[in-house]
């Protein structure tokens, strides 16, 4: 056999192995997919947090980008199942033990599931204020607010295309910045978030066109910060999941 001929074997073995992955949907959300994963409802109407962020953005952002992930991980769950036997937090993290035909499709989509998850729970219109604990902990591993701010800002201008600018937190209540590409999830390291901002276009580009450094100077406004004292609890307990 000619080594061309084996190479277009091999290729299409590949493909054939590999699930079919719906393209990101952007003229209408993707068809509710059966399946153990699943979109959460906004915990707010899609207009509560303009005019930081638009209401189209949010129903598009939430109903169809975060749906075709969502959708995807379903359409991989179907063949392999082990998929959603475990938390997504140990999923991502033992990544690499997966068949390698499915590892990019889990690592893009159930990492995108659990980024946007995370997403949703920490912005609303009315945030309040960091905790005395939460707030003792910016001071003394970001150097407080206003640097935090600016250092986290600065994460996500660095991002080239698409991604996250984090703020990981580990359970002895130790926070660190952190950018990810595309939809890749801290989790994959071991690490949990406390909060992060997308920087993905799709975040932003309506209202915000290329004016990145913006968007994420207005997204401060939308902070839950009542949800990331919760959080910020939970990770010391060692309960925090996504």
């Amino acid at each position: 056999m000619s080594l061309n001929r084996r190479r277009a074997i091999v290729g299409a073995a590949s493909v054939a192995l590999a699930p079919r992955i719906v393209v990101a949907q952007t003229a209408a959300p993707p068809a509710a997919s059966p399946g153990p994963f699943k979109v959460p409802p906004l915990p707010y109407p899609t207009n509560a947090l303009e005019p930081h962020i638009d209401a189209l953005t949010m129903e598009i952002h939430h109903d169809r980008h975060h749906g075709t992930y969502v959708a995807n991980s379903n359409i991989i769950a179907k063949d392999y199942p082990q998929i959603a036997a475990a938390p997504p937090a140990q999923v991502l993290l033992k990544l690499n033990e997966l068949p390698e035909q499915i590892r990019a499709g889990v690592r893009n989509n159930l990492g995108g599931h659990v980024n946007h998850t995370m997403f949703w729970q920490i912005m609303s219109p009315s945030g309040g204020n960091p905790s005395p604990e939460l707030a003792a902990a910016i001071d003394r591993d970001l150097g407080g607010p206003e640097k935090m701010q600016s250092d986290f800002n600065a994460g996500g201008l660095r991002v080239f295309g698409s991604g996250w600018t984090l703020v990981t937190v580990t359970q002895d209540g130790t926070l660190a910045l952190q950018t990810r590409p595309n939809q890749d999830s801290a989790l994959m390291d071991g690490k949990h978030v406390l909060f992060g901002n997308d920087v993905w276009e799709h975040a932003y580009y309506l209202k915000y066109q290329n004016r990145r450094a913006d968007y994420l100077k207005a997204w401060w406004n939308v902070v839950n910060w009542n949800a990331l004292n919760e959080r910020y609890a939970a990770a010391k307990a060692g309960t925090l999941e996504i």
